[in-house]
């Protein structure tokens, strides 16, 4: 499949799918039978009819000229996005290009609809700019809502408080509710993330041996947040920005655009009940910086952003604002993306350890960082089934995530070694490592772990 000029593999397709049993029935639907009328445009487009269980086929068309990632539209009942019939269209246009011809023209239904959304995305560009809002009526909205954060995050202290003082053992007996009312309680002070480390308490008690001392470490760090905030004006600046991103509040990236060859090191996607959250990976070939991109969609929807791994980007990143703060924004591109020809510089286990404890000094909350590991090995440690990184010809090596153990990543990334050194991308924290891509010995494009 092409889009920014570079062919996707079946792979690249399928991590657009919103969940693991679209990925399974698209999967079903790549192949010519069920497909009949299938065809491209030259200015990114796929179309095609899919037989259904019903007397008239689905309609199905493919958008693939937007930077920020395809759009679909199908007759379908579905309320995924993109939904089966999509995916198995485009992974027919990946697995053999013979299958949907190149065309003209396509389609009255798929014409019509293809028209009028980038007629919309045209109307978008040249609509002049909105007036500016009163900075008045912000600024007294702006002191509203520091205000309810405060009120929640006084109310949380207090909460903390009556849970050391009532001992850890009372957390197991009062059970998840007590945790769940207060998070709610948060979401109303409009600290949505309070409210997120809030849940995560609830899940500590009972969660196996040694949960008191990660409770009492993760109490500790909400209060810390909450002092934080509260304290917030004898903050350093890019500290108390930290904060305020620490707690959900919203804020824009404000760094100066850095043009540069962005490389694509990993795309993987979380969910909840109510959103779906894309993580995507970037290096600069010239910066050396690593940088995270955040893309968001509902429950049931991908997030619009995919970068497939493995491509460069010449464009703009800018950062948001706090310390130690490495997530940025997408701007400009000036070129169309291509396949990678390097690989970001390597380091060992001892140094990415080193780098994750730097790290902690400008922002306390973070879980981790990402690292390139060079010259690493994936070893067993014993018979219990606990893996390892190590680096070759030492005997430093850093554990592996137990939420990586469980993934089939694990085994693509032992295959891959085949028991010799490589290279591997991925995020160092206290848990440990979690691999999301790794190089072969030799090869300029990562494999996917995620």
């Amino acid at each position: 499949m092409t889009q920014q000029g570079v062919r996707r593999t079946a792979e690249q397709v399928l991590d657009l799918a919103p969940d693991a049993s679209s990925r399974k029935a698209g999967s079903k639907l790549g192949v010519a039978g069920p497909w009949s009328g299938a065809g491209s445009g030259r200015e990114g487009a796929v179309w095609g009819l899919c037989k259904g269980s019903g007397s008239k086929p689905y309609q199905t068309v493919v958008d693939l000229s937007d930077p920020a990632g395809p759009a679909y539209k199908c007759s379908c009942p579905s309320r995924k996005f993109p939904c089966k019939h999509a995916l198995g269209l485009l992974l027919l246009w990946a697995g053999d290009e013979g299958a949907v011809p190149e065309s003209e023209a396509a389609p009255d239904w798929a014409e019509q609809w293809l028209a009028g959304r980038r007629g919309r995305a045209e109307d978008r560009k040249t609509r002049p700019a909105a007036a500016a809002a009163d900075p008045e009526a912000a600024r007294k909205r702006a002191e509203r809502r520091d205000q309810r954060v405060t009120a929640g995050a006084t109310e949380l202290e207090r909460r903390l408080a009556d849970l050391l003082r009532d001992g850890l053992a009372s957390a197991e007996r009062a059970g998840y509710g007590l945790w769940e009312e207060t998070a709610a309680r948060m979401v109303d002070a409009q600290a949505s993330g309070l409210a997120s480390r809030v849940r995560e308490l609830g899940a500590i008690p009972g969660s196996g041996t040694g949960w008191p001392a990660r409770l009492l470490e993760e109490c500790a760090l909400l209060h810390l947040l909450d002092q934080g905030w509260l304290h917030r004006e004898g903050l350093p600046d890019a500290l108390a920005a930290t904060v305020r991103t620490r707690l959900g509040l919203p804020t824009s990236a404000d760094g100066p655009p850095v043009r540069d060859h962005w490389q694509v090191l990993a795309q993987y996607d979380t969910a909840d009940a109510k959103l779906t959250t894309r993580r995507i990976w970037l290096h600069g070939a010239d910066s050396g910086r690593t940088r995270l991109l955040l893309s968001f969609g509902a429950a049931g929807r991908a997030p619009e952003l995919s970068l497939p791994v493995g491509l460069s980007l010449d464009a703009d990143l800018s950062d948001y604002p706090g310390a130690g703060q490495i997530r940025a924004v997408l701007g400009e591109r000036h070129a169309s993306a291509v396949p990678a020809t390097a690989r970001p510089a390597g380091t060992t286990t001892t140094r990415a350890l080193t780098s994750y404890g730097e790290a902690l000094r400008e922002d306390p909350w973070l879980d981790s960082v990402p690292v390139t590991l060079e010259s690493v090995i994936p070893v067993p440690e014993d018979a219990s089934g606990s893996w390892h990184l190590a680096d070759a010809g030492s005997d430093t090596a850093l554990p592996l995530t137990p939420s990586f153990l469980a993934r089939p990543g694990l085994w693509r990334l032992v295959s891959l070694a085949g028991g010799a050194p490589l290279t591997v991308f991925g995020e160092c924290g206290h848990r440990g490592f979690t691999p999301l891509s790794a190089w072969a010995e030799g090869a300029a494009a990562p494999v996917s772990l995620c």
